[in-house]
């Protein structure tokens, strides 16, 4: 879940309602325990990964209050150790030092400076981009030829982030999807590529049959 340093979480209640059917696009370690164990079960990352990205979005979030001070409205989401920096500062200068203090921040691979100098967005705006965030997982969910568990979305002022390991077919899929939903203004692919072959290699073996007990015979 990405941390917001000026104002309360938002809990993304909404999203975690969906997530109960089948995708959490927010930490997954953070849903009840069934869930939570459905979901880690099918993320692309690690379970220690899902861990260290809420760590890093933390740390990154305080390292950026103590730089900044609350100046600002900045959004840190962690995936896989990519930092992504979303929201409104007053300046150019602000920006910079926003994106160095996450970059201070222990096993943070890189840093995607998304901010804008701009006015902090309104909570009619932060509403909005939290029911469109909802309308994108459920559009990721309907499509069949992806997992919607491997993609996690970020909106900000109707621009959506998309983050996750994940295939140049599955990238663009989601992509094209997503920016036919009403409301999204642009779309930025801040995916993590990887081949065919490599998901291949990271998808769960299919459950086998061989543990099942076969009837005994008739006497």
């Amino acid at each position: 879940m990405s941390r917001n340093l000026n104002t309360r979480p938002l809990r993304w209640t909404a999203a975690l309602l969906l997530a109960a059917g089948s995708l959490s696009a927010c930490a997954p370690l953070l849903v009840g325990s069934a869930v939570g164990g459905a979901l880690v079960a099918t993320d692309r990352r690690t379970s220690g990964t899902q861990l260290e990205d809420q760590t890093i979005e933390l740390k990154a979030a305080n390292r950026i209050r103590d730089a900044i001070g609350n100046q600002a409205h900045v959004n840190v989401t962690s995936y896989n150790r990519h930092v992504l920096l979303s929201g409104e500062v007053p300046d150019d200068r602000t920006r910079d030092t926003a994106a160095a203090a996450a970059r201070q921040v222990e096993n943070v691979v890189n840093v995607m400076n998304e901010l804008i100098v701009a006015p902090n967005s309104s909570l009619s705006t932060r509403s909005s981009d939290v029911v469109l965030a909802g309308k994108v997982k459920a559009t990721l969910i309907d499509a069949r030829d992806l997992m919607a568990n491997a993609f996690k979305v970020v909106v900000e002022r109707g621009e959506v982030y998309l983050m996750g390991v994940v295939t140049e077919r599955e990238a663009n899929r989601a992509a094209e999807l997503t920016a036919t939903i009403s409301g999204v203004r642009r779309v930025v692919k801040a995916f993590q590529i990887i081949s065919e072959d490599e998901l291949a290699r990271r998808l769960p073996p299919p459950a086998s049959n061989t543990g099942s007990t076969a009837p005994a015979p008739a006497q």
